[in-house]
């Protein structure tokens, strides 16, 4: 610990602190454009100045200067107070008076310094200098005459997004931060520099002009379009969501989030199920709840009844479906849609066990049939923060993709998770804190999973302190549905085997729905997309925006979401769906309101009912080792469509267009 005095107070900072860590452990507020504490330090702005003694007689930039025993530091002298008078006079010479215009205004950096730490005006009055927009795709906007290269953007697409994309050309007063020959970024967590960026140089391109911040009701959820369970604000405004932004959340996302969390939201007003529909002579026909309700009725199922749970269900939508299934006298109910069959009777087998948070502590990874890239974004960021930073090695069984850090591909091959090269084995052995990752490519092929089982067993990657097998999900849905027994031995190949008279599709849109045409096919969901486009029956449901739900991510994490806006029409909150259906089909659920729903829920999975990490213990089920040789895939094709509401956005639309498939848009000179 090192002793400092700043503006008279005396405490102990870490070792290796920097004087601005220092000021703010002492409660002082120290102004900065370009120091941000997960990136790397640049020292540009100069806007951190402080006075520190012994040294020089001259403001010292705070950021970049380390704590050093007996410093005294001053935050509010004349000196400082006339040096960052002085900077931000520098930093308005160029900057335009775009406040009105401005998608940044009212929650802007350089709005409010300057009027904090400026001065009351400027003794400048040169023109202006000017600098053309520059293209970097279809998610971020630039006016990038507003400036004042402050380089965080470039720091965050090399440290973070792992795409060296965004740089600087020419010098002083020159210089302009551009994309690489002005192309689109191609990178998956493009969005944050807008987040990032402390001025108005860099918004958001679908929210552009769109609302102020003051107008914008602010609610505290979950996302749900990957299982990391990425923790958003919903900004809304009346009945429509208008954007999301990332909550900071040191467990999970730290402060990111994927472009598809951000963006996918315009895609919730559109294709919308707003009114039951029942299929009548081959066609779907608009239909009150109550004849929805008679036609599923009319069925006369009894016991012949399945429900099947899509990749964006929450845990009490599926909750209610189960109480009804289960009330009606049947037990076929299965979340992996796609048809994955992998074995679940250990939830620690199939759970990300080492935790999204000490992910980026581990010594070696092998990653085998995973595009971790796009079935996790923010897992990836922590595994390449160990290779980027500490070296880690990183060995790849399966498809070979760029994950934006250096990796070491053994093979297409899954007989290679049986048998290692020697050097792997040996490392991977000898490592103190090893990680194995295993992705839906892997699990889709039978002999995988008990094979890296075997493996974990065999180079002691489970041990005192460290779990370091992990299986990583792509649905936000998956291990809330297998803690509520949405898990087939045979997976949804047994429900269709079962033939059932009537199926429940909980927003499942991936199923291959031939399978089923001898079921009268009822689906519960929020978009126009495969699953409406298949059913017999549509019940509209409520998005995830619109709702307040439980989930569990894929560290078996569990988390609950508040609803943000009303669903349109007569769409309704799938709990409470299955509470009137059952009226109607004359079975009780047990339950009559939201809160009763989740009481019961808590009652059958008490984990359910306590938000943070589920303790699955850690038990090795017994499964077959020994993988065919054959080719993994990875479950995501397209890292933008990847649900419905994503289908029906058309910023997702373009991302999927440009960034996945190459086709080039034209810009409109302005």
């Amino acid at each position: 610990m090192v002793k400092v005095t700043v503006d008279g107070q005396e405490l102990e900072v870490p070792q290796g602190a920097t004087v601005l860590q220092a000021c703010e452990m002492a409660g002082k507020e120290i102004p900065r454009f370009c120091y941000h504490e997960r990136l790397s330090i640049a020292g540009n702005c100069r806007m951190c100045l402080v006075e520190v003694s012994p040294g020089p007689p001259k403001p010292q930039a705070s950021c970049a200067l380390p704590a050093a025993e007996g410093q005294v530091i001053k935050t509010d002298s004349p000196m400082v107070k006339k040096a960052r008078e002085g900077v931000m006079e520098f930093l308005l010479i160029n900057h335009p008076l775009d406040c009105p215009i401005c998608d940044q205004g009212g929650e802007c950096d350089l709005q409010d310094q300057s009027v904090a730490y400026g001065r009351g005006g400027s003794r400048y009055d040169e023109n202006k200098r000017a600098v053309t927009e520059k293209y970097m795709g279809p998610i971020v906007k630039t006016v990038m005459t507003r400036c004042i290269q402050c380089t965080r953007c470039v720091r965050f697409a090399e440290e973070v997004a792992g795409v060296e994309e965004i740089g600087a050309i020419y010098r002083g007063e020159n210089m302009q931060i551009t994309s690489y020959l002005e192309r689109a970024v191609n990178s998956e967590l493009s969005g944050n520099v807008v987040d990032l960026c402390p001025v108005g140089a860099l918004t958001s391109k679908p929210y552009a002009f769109e609302a102020r911040p003051w107008e914008l009701t602010k609610t505290m959820g979950i996302d749900m379009t990957d299982a990391v369970g990425t923790n958003v604000r919903i900004d809304s405004r009346g009945r429509q969501v208008l954007r999301v932004l990332p909550r900071v959340n040191d467990d999970v996302n730290e402060e990111w989030a994927s472009d598809k969390t951000r963006h996918h939201v315009d895609g919730l007003i559109l294709r919308r199920l707003d009114r039951p529909f029942v299929r009548k002579d081959g066609k779907l026909v608009e239909a009150s709840w109550g004849e929805a309700f008679a036609a599923i009725k009319a069925v006369n199922a009894g016991s012949s009844v399945a429900a099947i749970a899509g990749d964006m269900a929450d845990c009490e939508t599926m909750f209610a479906a189960k109480a009804l299934v289960s009330a009606l006298g049947s037990n076929l109910l299965e979340g992996r849609q796609t048809g994955l069959k992998y074995d679940v009777s250990s939830l620690s087998a199939v759970n990300f066990n080492t935790s999204i948070a000490q992910a980026e502590n581990a010594d070696l990874v092998l990653l085998v049939g995973t595009n971790l890239r796009w079935e996790a974004p923010l897992i990836n960021t922590r595994i390449r923060k160990a290779a980027w930073k500490r070296g880690v090695k990183v060995y790849t069984i399966g498809q070979d993709i760029d994950q934006s850090y250096k990796t070491q591909h053994l093979g297409n091959d899954a007989s290679l998770v049986a048998n290692l090269p020697a050097d792997v084995l040996e490392a991977l052995s000898k490592a103190e804190r090893p990680m194995i990752i295993a992705g839906g490519g892997a699990l889709a092929i039978d002999g995988v999973h008990g094979a890296l089982l075997a493996l974990a067993d065999k180079v002691g990657a489970v041990k005192d302190g460290w779990n370091g097998f992990n299986v990583v999900h792509f649905s936000a849905a998956r291990m809330g549905s297998l803690m509520l027994g949405y898990a087939q031995v045979g997976g949804i190949a047994d429900i269709i085997a079962a033939k059932p008279k009537l199926a429940f599709f909980l927003g499942a849109d991936e199923v291959d729905f031939t399978n089923f045409a001898g079921t009268v096919k009822v689906y519960v969901g929020h978009h126009g997309d495969k699953g409406a486009h298949a059913a017999d029956i549509i019940l509209p449901a409520a998005a995830w925006t619109e709702k307040d739900f439980t989930t569990v991510n894929t560290e078996g994490r569990v988390q609950r979401s508040e609803r943000a806006v009303f669903a349109p029409g007569d769409a309704r909150e799938d709990w409470s769906i299955f509470r009137a259906l059952a009226d109607t089909l004359g079975v009780s659920l047990g339950f009559d309101s939201f809160d009763a729903c989740r009481a019961a829920m808590v009652a059958e999975v008490p984990a359910l009912g306590v938000e943070g990490l589920a303790d699955y213990g850690w038990t090795v089920p017994k499964l077959p080792s020994n993988p065919e040789a054959r080719e993994i895939g990875t479950p995501i094709k397209d890292f933008y469509l990847t649900n419905a509401i994503c289908r029906a956005s058309p910023t997702m639309q373009r991302c999927s267009d440009e960034l996945i498939h190459g086709v080039e848009f034209v810009e409109a000179a302005e």
